[in-house]
């Protein structure tokens, strides 16, 4: 049998089934029919089953919407409820909303904001190691800048392309450049830039890992004294490692112990960072770099840190690969 579809279109109307003739109404005692039988004669006939079929088709017509409009008035009417004076308050009220959000935390704790800026960092850090020659791995003598890092540093991809920043006092009179992606893949490199400037160099690597991460970089406009950052690196060739900390400054000036040279429009901070730390990235709580880290201040010999250490910020880096992001 043909069933009507249930959101049917058709204006058509069923045939109207045929109406039986008003029976004559007559007192049981076969005396006249009394006044409230009369009346009941005279009211309006009911609704068809044709005019019935149309109010039903409509109802499925619009059923969508009159649900909606259900669903609204119920709503409507739960926010008077809970709003009228005098009644019940069956809704959700700041202490229960705040039961619900500690009793949230306690069961499923919050990852903290800088496990998630390491673990964004982590893929795009690369260890940088210079080298006297091809076959000899002897360290670099220290340069007079920075941490002294006698070739061992630290290093960020900015372009999938294998592009690396470093510091260039990290690699400068090396023979051969090799990096050390986080997979622990090893290639060699190649120096395409540098900029004595800001003690940064720009290395291209000749083999890539297949799923290189570059690094996400922000502009440092807006930055001020006490946001948190993170330093990731390889102190003293351990890594990679991470410090937390803030910014302690902006705008500063860094002059070598020797005195031969001097940065300057450096981000001040005090995350930990070590001989190793040269060239890795300083990044936010959201994982992403405003600058390279460079120098630590240390008016001792132990050429170590306490307290105040300095990066390049990511604008002057950037304009050495041609970038100009921000």
């Amino acid at each position: 049998m043909k069933r009507t579809p249930l959101y049917s279109h058709s204006r058509r109307s069923l045939p109207a089934a045929p109406v039986a003739p008003a029976a004559e109404s007559h007192a049981l005692d076969g005396a006249a029919a009394t006044p409230t039988a009369q009346a009941a004669h005279d009211l309006p006939p009911l609704p068809t089953r044709s005019l019935m079929a149309r109010l039903v088709r409509l109802a499925r017509h619009h059923e969508r919407r009159l649900w909606l409009l259900t669903v609204l008035l119920l709503a409507l009417a739960g926010v008077w409820r809970i709003s009228a004076p005098g009644t019940t308050q069956l809704g959700l009220d700041f202490d229960r909303i705040d039961h619900m959000m500690r009793t949230s935390i306690a069961e499923r704790p919050l990852t903290p904001a800088s496990t998630l800026a390491y673990a964004k960092i982590h893929p795009s850090v690369v260890r940088v190691s210079g080298h006297a020659d091809a076959g000899n791995s002897a360290r670099l003598p220290p340069q007079d800048n920075a941490d002294h890092t006698s070739g061992v540093g630290s290093g960020v991809v900015i372009l999938d392309n294998g592009t690396i920043l470093t510091n260039l006092h990290v690699v400068l009179g090396a023979r051969t450049i090799k990096v050390t992606f986080s997979d622990g893949l090893e290639s060699e490199a190649r120096l395409i830039n540098v900029m004595p400037e800001h003690d940064l160099a720009v290395l291209q690597a000749s083999i890539l890992p297949d799923d290189l991460v570059p690094a996400t970089l922000r502009s440092t406009a807006g930055l001020v004294p006490g946001d948190p950052v993170m330093a990731v690196g390889f102190p003293f060739d351990i890594g990679p490692s991470a410090s937390l900390g803030v910014i302690s400054g902006l705008k500063r000036e860094f002059r070598s112990p020797e005195g031969k040279g001097v940065l300057s429009n450096l981000i001040q901070f005090d995350a930990a960072a070590n001989p190793g730390n040269s060239g890795g990235p300083l990044v936010t709580m959201e994982g992403e770099v405003i600058g390279i880290v460079t120098a630590i201040l240390n008016p001792t010999e132990q050429r170590v840190f306490v307290g105040i250490g300095f990066a390049v910020p990511i604008e002057n880096a950037a304009a050495g690969v041609g970038m100009s992001p921000f």
